[in-house]
């Protein structure tokens, strides 16, 4: 399928990491598109993952939780689409219902990537998705290479960062006495599911373990994990910096970037840190690491389970009862993964 000078919209409104990991498809869609129109749809929360991305022409954001969330809503947001120009492509790359209405909801000539099973028979070309033999990143530039794109390098998951929010992250960190000699490390220790999460005592000591040999240390997360890092930060013998519920997504992977090291649970900002080519110790269960584990290189992960069931569900495993939590990894296989990445970026 040609896909170069034309008028091509991306639908897309999942979660942090998962808009994260849509940054490598992006990229390898650009090359093969060079003179296309390129725009992407996201939910107004996450936009400025993509604000400043070099391989978008345009972003079309969707209040979900308020006035788009409704068949009228996603009606206004198909309109305001056509009236910039309308789409020669619309690729989806989520199976919901939203995105897969939006996506029919815009009626360009073609449709394709992956669909709910009630819109699929108005799709020009259907991707599946595959959970079995790729990560996620790599499923959804499957999609372009289902649709004929065969050179699909890219340089991993990026999010571009401004002059305002690098400078914004600088003063926090000059604030609290952070030097360039300095070699910081830093924690996230939140999840949405309960189950994702290290016990935080744990994270306590590891940080005063790495804060006593000299390291200095850094805690990340939205507003909404104050109430688990305070506890944390009072039982530490170390003085870590809080940044927690300080930066908005844009100078948070500014901050990000400054880190040497993250020890971090799966969540959506262990995906922002890898977009900054952060080395990563990731602690992994009941999530599946194979699809959405650190795309990169330099990262550690530490697993809860031996094996996992192809396709299997986070919360079917859960709700079966036999998980174990996050609590079988130790303190001492952190400290020993953070320490072979520290000694390797030396």
């Amino acid at each position: 399928m040609e896909l170069d000078y034309k008028r091509i919209v991306v639908t897309f409104l999942m979660h942090l990491g998962d808009v994260i990991l849509t940054t490598p498809f992006l990229e390898v869609l650009r090359k093969a598109a060079p003179h296309s129109h390129i725009t992407y749809v996201i939910d107004e929360k996450l936009q400025q993952v993509m604000q400043y991305n070099p391989n978008i022409d345009e972003l079309i954001v969707v209040d979900k939780k308020g006035r788009h969330n409704s068949i009228s809503g996603l009606n206004e947001v198909a309109r305001e689409i056509n009236a910039k120009g309308k789409p020669d492509i619309v690729i989806n790359l989520h199976p919901n219902e939203r995105t897969s209405y939006l996506a029919w909801k815009i009626h360009a000539p073609i449709t394709t990537g992956m669909s709910h099973f009630l819109f699929r028979p108005f799709m020009t070309k259907y991707t599946r998705l595959d959970r079995k033999t790729r990560h996620a990143a790599d499923m959804y530039i499957n999609v372009l290479e289902q649709l004929g794109v065969t050179d699909i390098s890219n340089s991993g998951l990026h999010i571009e960062t401004c002059e305002a929010w690098r400078r914004e992250a600088q003063e926090f960190y000059a604030s609290h006495g952070l030097t360039d000699s300095d070699t910081l490390i830093g924690f996230n220790i939140g999840s949405a599911v309960p189950e994702k999460r290290w016990p935080a005592e744990r994270f306590a000591h590891v940080a005063d373990y790495l804060g006593h040999l000299g390291y200095k240390t850094v805690f990340f997360g939205g507003p909404m994990d104050l109430e688990m890092v305070q506890p944390v930060v009072e039982q530490m013998e170390t003085k870590p910096i809080v940044a927690t519920g300080k930066f908005q997504l844009g100078p948070l992977a500014a901050a990000m970037s400054r880190c040497n090291l993250l020890i971090t649970n799966d969540s959506g900002p262990m995906h922002v840190a890898i977009s900054q080519k952060v080395p990563i110790v990731a602690l992994y269960g009941p999530s599946n690491p194979f699809f959405y584990g650190p795309y990169q290189a330099h990262a550690i992960v530490l697993e809860t389970m031996d094996s996992y069931e192809v396709g299997k569900s986070m919360k079917k495993i859960i709700k079966e009862g036999n998980y174990k939590g996050l609590s079988v990894i130790s303190e001492e296989q952190v400290i020993k993964a953070a320490e072979t990445l520290l000694s390797e970026s030396k």
